[in-house]
């Protein structure tokens, strides 16, 4: 099979993404079920991470994901490796492609990781850049699925013709929204203060169709089947938190907002996450939100993901 890498969420299909999400859910049946599921045990197969960002559930869920699959794991950070210094990422990379099977990099530029898997022998995900988050995406596609299937039984069919509404920031996971409803035929609608708006240019986008952009974030969030936030101040940015907090201070998400939305919408958090802030308390940790569900489903959707960069279809 020839080498294929996630850096963006447009890297793949929409029937790649049914097969995906259907692969995540037999995973995770197994992981309830604690039954062993290793197809990367025999032969062994070793994921390298590198962070030049720091990370909690990006580390663990990669970590747990790929030992519970039956592999190894390789740990770098710029500290600890020739990546902080003056080695070309070029060369990095056909180093360490040489002796792993595949790679996962969560870093600042998503120039740095698409030079990274140009020059890789192995399949490279994307963790997390300043421009997009896929593997956030997949496990929040796959939480709204599992909490609001289709009588098909389609996965595709879950999330065909919903309504996510974005309050917040247009930052990495606003631009990863939108290559998702574009790609999936869902809308976003984009509620951001003046000066944070997505760029559709930048997000990669061509139907501009997919989304609508509210100044109001509580019409945004009218008739929404889920409604989904992050932290006002993304990881690079912290220079910016005052100016940010006071210029994103109406674009909190509080119970007001998620009773305009559907009955039954969910809510979803990438998470760390600031009560108060971005979200409240109430209903971070209200019945509506499924954040925690979210976060455990990096993992799984992850561990689909590998399998299948390194395995194929294999149902």
């Amino acid at each position: 099979m020839s080498i294929r890498h996630y850096l963006q969420f447009k890297d793949f299909s929409a029937d790649e993404y049914g097969y995906l999400l259907g692969r995540a859910a037999f995973i995770k049946a197994k992981f309830k079920a604690v039954e062993k599921y290793q197809p990367f045990a025999d032969p062994d197969r070793t994921l390298a991470m590198i962070f030049e960002k720091a990370s909690t559930r990006t580390r663990v869920s990669f970590e747990a994901g790929m030992y519970q699959m039956g592999g190894s794991v390789v740990h770098l950070t710029t500290g600890d490796s020739q990546l902080g210094r003056a080695e070309p990422i070029e060369d990095s990379a056909r180093v360490i492609s040489r002796m792993v099977d595949i790679v996962m990099i969560r870093t600042f530029g998503q120039d740095k990781i698409e030079k990274f898997a140009q020059y890789s022998r192995v399949p490279v995900i994307n963790g997390l850049t300043n421009e997009f988050h896929p593997c956030q995406i997949l496990a929040d596609l796959f939480t709204l699925v599992e909490y609001r299937p289709a009588a098909s039984g389609n996965p595709l069919d879950a999330i065909k013709g919903k309504v996510v509404a974005w309050v917040g920031d247009g930052n990495n996971m606003a631009n990863t929204w939108l290559q998702a409803a574009e790609l999936l035929g869902f809308t976003v609608h984009v509620s951001t203060p003046s000066g944070y708006e997505v760029d559709a240019q930048l997000a990669g986008i061509s139907n501009p169709a997919c989304y609508k952009v509210f100044s109001d974030p509580k019409e945004a969030c009218q008739g929404a089947d889920l409604v989904t936030t992050d932290v006002w101040t993304s990881m690079g940015y912290e220079a910016e938190n005052e100016v940010r907090r006071a210029a994103f201070k109406q674009w909190c998400v509080d119970e007001a907002m998620m009773a305009v939305a559907k009955p039954d919408a969910l809510f979803m958090h990438c998470l760390p996450a600031h009560r108060g802030e971005e979200v409240t308390a109430e209903v971070i940790d209200g019945p509506q939100s499924v954040v925690w569900d979210e976060a455990e489903n990096r993992m799984h959707v992850q561990k689909a993901l590998m399998e299948y960069l390194l395995l194929g279809k294999l149902a």
